[in-house]
């Protein structure tokens, strides 16, 4: 086992730390408030990346852009204190990619390029217990894998349509703007496919096969999590079997006896 990171170190920083970690995994009503507040700020971040293509030439893009830099700084230094182990908290890959996502905002003109994938933002968040303790709180878990289906699917579209916009804006495509990638985007990955706008090229014809195939099992996954009877998350004390019917009795793989708590409670 790792040691902890409390040994040797300053009494106000750890009394930061254990500030921290209260506001970011306590269900006491200030915590949940923080966490409400950094949600909403984090969704903001997001709207931002999805309208960068369209707010680059604005005169305070750059502003925006290191304001929101700032903000990121902020909060992957608040989440580093709050964890137990910062070396493991590197080691994550939501963390890689928020850290790469500031190393973006912090250099907008050499990585503009690079800007699209920004977006994994929401990604990450989705990762983030911020994001589904409400929908636990108001007994909305079932739907978790929905959600991260919806957000799969976003995710996939944005980053589709900044690669797209990045790298095949020209007349000869028909892409002439931020707009058109995403239209592109969509018609191609729902195979609507209606010809106006095409990628040039054998690497253009290439990536469109990928939007499509990627695409549509996203689409199908999403449709199935919809359609299907909802399960509630309930691991098995005996075999660990963690999905159950929300009326189950007995465990479908081992036929132990369960106790899935009720929307009133356990």
């Amino acid at each position: 086992m790792d040691p902890p990171e409390t040994t040797r170190q300053p009494a106000w920083l750890a009394r930061l730390r254990k500030r921290l970690r209260i506001l970011y995994h306590s269900q006491q009503p200030g915590a949940l408030r923080f966490q409400a507040t950094v949600l909403i700020v984090d969704l903001a971040i997001i709207v931002f990346f999805i309208a960068s293509p369209l707010l680059k030439d604005r005169d305070y893009f750059l502003w925006l852009d290191y304001s929101i830099a700032a903000l990121v700084f902020l909060e992957l230094v608040a989440r580093a204190l709050a964890s137990t182990h910062v070396l493991r908290w590197l080691q994550q890959l939501p963390v890689i990619i928020d850290i790469f996502i500031l190393v973006t905002l912090l250099a907008p003109a050499w990585l503009f390029n690079l800007g699209f994938l920004r977006i994994l933002r929401l990604w990450t968040l989705s990762k983030s217990p911020i994001v589904w303790r409400p929908l636990n709180k108001h007994h909305l878990g079932a739907y978790r894998d929905t959600v991260q289906a919806v957000i799969n699917l976003l995710v996939f579209i944005f980053v589709v349509t900044g690669f797209v916009y990045t790298a095949f804006v020209s007349d000869e495509s028909g892409i002439e703007g931020y707009v058109d990638a995403l239209y592109f985007t969509v018609t191609t990955m729902t195979t609507t496919g209606f010809g106006d706008i095409t990628l040039p090229g054998t690497f253009g014809k290439i990536v469109s096969i990928a939007v499509m195939l990627m695409g549509i099992s996203l689409f199908v996954r999403l449709a199935q999590l919809i359609f299907r009877p909802a399960k509630v998350h309930f691991p098995c004390p005996q075999c660990g079997l963690s999905k159950h019917e929300p009326d189950a009795v007995h465990c479908k793989a081992c036929g132990h006896i369960l106790n899935i708590p009720d929307e009133g409670g356990a």
